[in-house]
Formats: C-alpha cells, structure tokens, sequence
C-alpha cells in the first residue's frame, strides 16, 4: 500500500521533473518512491548545499520549478546558504527534507521551521492524510511568492500506509499584474508624455521584465519613443533591437555607455529594483534625469525615481506604447547618432599584468572569442564576476546565471552547472568562478563533471587569494595572510574526477579550448581552464565599491 513518502513523491512528479540532492534517513523513503515509480529525474550531489543550488540554477536557466531534498538536522542546516540566495534571488523550487517525528525531537535534530523562517523560507509539514494536498499547497506557495519552499516529511510518519493517492487539484499561480484605478491610469500616460517630450529617452530593464515576458512589448515600445536601451544584469539581451542597446548599467558597463546613459533626460525603468550595484552607488543617472519605474513592487525601490507604476512590465510597455501612438509621437533621431558598438567596448588588458601574471582582461577577451556560441554562463561570487559579466555575450537573460550574488555568497559555483546543464542539454556550460569559491564548492566538482561532461567547461580566474577581500581590505591596511590562499592547481583536481585539466598561464595556452569547442560533446571530456591570473588588475566594478567604502 502506498505510504505517505510516495504520497509526496508521486504528487511531486506530477510538477517536477528534475530532483538534486542527497540521500539519507529523513527523505530515503521519498527517493525510493521517486526512483521506483515516477519519471523524474534524481541527480546525485555530494553536499546538501549542492541540491539547493542545483536546483535553484535549473530554474534560472528554463524557468521550470525543481526540488532539492536532504534528509534532516545536519544535512538540512547544509542546505541554508544556498536556500537564503535562492529566497534573495526570488527562486521558485522546493525543497523536500525529513524533519523529527511528530513525538518530538530526537537529540540530533534542530528546529528546522525556524531555520528555514530565518533565512526567509516558509515550511509545510506533511501529515498521515493530507501529504498530497500539502505538496501542492507547498508547490502552489513556491510559485506564487517566487520563493524557496520548505515541504518536511516527518521521520514517524514517512513510512506510514496511506492507501491510494488522491487527486487533487493542480497549483495555481497569479495573472499578471494589471495597473488599476484612475491613479495608475495617468501614471502610465505621465511615462508617455515623458517619452513624448524626451530629446534623449531611454529605456532600462531587468529581471522582472523578462519574467514578464516583455521583450517584445519592450522592443516596440522603445521604437515608438526613439529610445537607447540598457539593462541589468539579469535582464541582458532582453530588447531586440542590439544596435541601439548599451548593454549592462552598472559597475559591469563599458565606461563610455554609462557616460551615454547620464545624457538621458528620461528613464523608464521596468522590472528593476535598481540595486547599488546597478545604480553605480547613486550616479547612474544625472541629476537632471528624470527616472520613471513600472514594477510589481508595491512602491518605487530607489529615492532617485520621480513616478511609479504598479504592473507587469509587458502590460505597462504595450499601455504606454499606445498612449504615443494616441498623442501623434513622432520618434526623434537621438539613438541613430549613438555609436553604440564603440561606447560598448571594453579594456582588451594586456597578455601579462606588471607581476608576471596573466591580464584577466585580455584572458576574458580570447576566451570570449573561443566559446562556442550556444552557451549558457553560471557564475560563482567574488572579484573576478566582473570578467564573464564584460566579456562574454549571452543570448538571453536565462544564459548568465548567477547563484550566489543576491546573498553575496561565494561557493555556489560548481553545483549550478549542473541544474543548468540539465535545464539546456543542446548548450555549452560555462562556469567562471574564483579559486576561494571553487575550493569551497569543491565537493560538487565530481558532480558536475559527473553531469554535464563534454558539455561542460569551468574558467578558473587563480590569482592565490580571495580578490576581493584584498582589493578592499588590503588596500585599507588590513593583514594580508588571510586573504591569501596557497596556488591550487585546479587541473590537477579536475583530472582526479575525470575532467581534462590545463594550466593556462599564456594566452597561447588558451589554444587548446579552441580545438576543444571543435570537438563533438560526446567524445570530449569536461575541460577545466586553470588560469594563473593576476590580482593587480582591479575589476571597474570593484573599483566602484573599493571608492565607496574607502
């Protein structure tokens, strides 16, 4: 008789197709379930932290919710940092975990509802006759808060006979969201009047504005008012139209696109919270510029916006479109006198830093002239994010993936290839990540080389310390020994687990991933760049942070 793990598990199938995690005591009935009698997929990883982020990755790379599970106590207090980035990030996914029996807690467990409440994660416990129900409410809560959901299966009654699982009504997610009222009304016809009387308009977006689907809306909009484009950098690529777009804003942008970006008399920004980081710390924009913002947020999220609208980005972009179009807009010719390519470009470097070592700018170049163009790019944190952020193009917004950024955590960066490398199984994942991060997550390294194969390639920026911390702290006076980190040799690591390793410290070694890229995925093996860069070079958008805090 089925019992009340396959009650989850079998409900769980029904939604998901992807599970990451790690077996033990408190979710093994689960797995067996899902193993024996559904279709979906479990990876193995070897740290709780991993199924979590894993899961978290293969979201932001399709848009599909997934799960994660451990078992519970230790292998769910693993599994926070990962869950506090996916709850900052705003990631829908599940996380199943066994939790202590319903007669109390044993001495190895903790108290695992406060713990996920603290990280900003809501729990749902399944009981003897609810389980199904309560994994589509917990299912239903991931998506309509887009925010990690806890689903715990107590240890006493995972094993419970049920009886046959019910059917029960599928999860519900909200409509977007329309502008109402009078108020809303004319603040969508104060942005068109705005556009309408813009000389040098522009219009910004981020990942909001993709989730609402509003590339296209975004796009026409954008002809209509003669506007510039730019974006965050969770909203690249998003407007069609790349000859007029000036890529990231932000300490990511090229210097003579944010210099363009200051001329703007007014913005319309959609989809975008307009972060520190995408503010350049308050001087994006002139003073003069007039800043306007659609978001689903309840009020503005930056003091530097002067009108605001409620709504779903694509809703707003089509209204305000069609305002102009009622007021008899002519676009003017700002954005055809934009030399957009020349403002875009960035520093090439030098082969060789002032230290011997590797320029991180021109290796970022030639390895952005050898990837293969079908690639998805998953990020790990520290200094050298700024390099894959400037150097190398994506696609779309779900082919920069970037877990770890919204809680500014390091060592999320091996396990995310994997959620990615299942979520696009036809593309090339890249993973950029720090020789501090990549120790950290060193545990996962297996797993991805495991999973993604000759799909799969990680570029390790190896400068023998944690960069950042010595760019800000260092330079302040700070001691320097706990920044530094002994030279690893990564490719030697990557062999171990049956990756191809090679130490880059000429550009010329660089050689061997163009004939790697040549390659048919099946007969290559992942392949680790081990680049011997150096520390000298400051990241631009480190040097904003650096100018800030000093």
């Amino acid at each position: 008789m089925p019992t009340v793990s396959a009650h989850v598990a079998l409900t769980l199938a029904r939604h998901v197709d992807h599970v990451f995690g790690v077996m033990g005591n408190g979710n093994a009935h689960v797995l067996d379930a899902l193993e024996r009698s559904s279709d979906v997929q479990f990876t193995a990883v070897r740290h709780e932290a991993g199924g979590v982020v894993a899961a978290d990755a293969h979201h932001r790379a399709c848009g599909r919710i997934a799960a994660a599970t451990s078992t519970y106590g230790a292998g769910f207090t693993n599994t926070l940092t990962a869950l506090a980035e996916a709850v900052q990030a705003q990631v829908p996914l599940l996380l199943v975990v066994g939790d202590e029996p319903t007669s109390g807690p044993r001495p190895w467990d903790v108290d695992q509802i406060a713990l996920a409440s603290a990280v900003g994660a809501r729990t749902y416990t399944v009981g003897r006759t609810d389980a199904a129900a309560t994994t589509i409410i917990a299912i239903e809560h991931a998506l309509t808060y887009r925010v990690p959901t806890v689903l715990a299966v107590p240890y006493d009654v995972a094993r419970l006979e049920v009886g046959p699982v019910p059917e029960v009504p599928a999860p519900l997610t909200p409509a977007p969201r329309e502008p109402v009222g009078d108020f809303a009304a004319g603040s969508i016809a104060d942005i068109a009047t705005a556009l309408a009387g813009a000389h040098r308009p522009l219009l910004l977006a981020g990942r909001g504005a993709w989730l609402a689907g509003a590339g296209q809306a975004l796009g026409e909009l954008a002809d209509a008012a003669g506007a510039v484009t730019a974006t965050t950098s969770l909203g690249r690529s998003i407007f069609p139209r790349a000859e007029y777009d000036l890529g990231v804003a932000g300490g990511w942008g090229a210097e003579g696109a944010m210099d363009l970006v200051r001329e703007a008399d007014v913005a319309v920004v959609f989809g975008a919270s307009l972060n520190q980081f995408t503010m350049r710390f308050g001087e994006l924009f002139a003073p003069g510029t007039r800043v306007l913002q659609v978001d689903v947020a309840p009020a503005a999220t930056h003091p530097h916006v002067g009108g605001y609208v409620q709504g779903d980005a694509a809703i707003v972009a089509r209204a305000v479109t069609e305002r102009l179009s009622e007021l008899g807009h002519a676009p003017g010719g700002w954005r055809e006198t934009v030399p957009v390519a020349d403002l875009r470009a960035y520093d090439p470097g030098e082969e060789l830093a002032p230290d011997g070592r590797l320029d991180p700018r021109s290796v970022a170049v030639r390895i952005g002239e050898l990837l293969p163009q079908d690639r998805v790019v998953v990020s790990d944190g520290g200094h050298f994010i700024g390099w894959a952020n400037m150097y190398w193009p994506v696609a779309s917004p779900d082919r920069m993936i970037m877990v770890g950024t919204a809680f500014q955590s390091i060592g999320l960066g091996w396990p995310s290839v994997l959620g990615a490398a299942l979520a696009r199984p036809g593309s090339t994942v890249v993973l950029t990540t720090g020789d501090g991060g990549g120790l950290m997550a060193l545990s996962d390294l297996e797993s991805a080389v495991r999973v993604a194969g000759g799909s799969g390639l990680a570029v390790v920026w190896n400068d023998a310390a944690y960069g950042a911390e010595v760019n800000l702290y260092g330079l302040q006076g700070l001691a320097m020994p706990p920044m530094l980190i002994p030279e690893v040799d990564f490719a030697a690591l990557a062999a171990g687990v049956g990756a191809e390793g090679v130490v880059v410290q000429t550009l010329a070694d660089l050689d061997r991933l163009e004939t790697w890229a040549a390659e048919p995925p099946e007969t290559r093996r992942f392949l680790v760049l081990d680049c011997r860069v150096s520390g000298e070079v400051v990241a631009p958008y480190q040097e904003e942070i650096i100018r800030v805090n000093s």
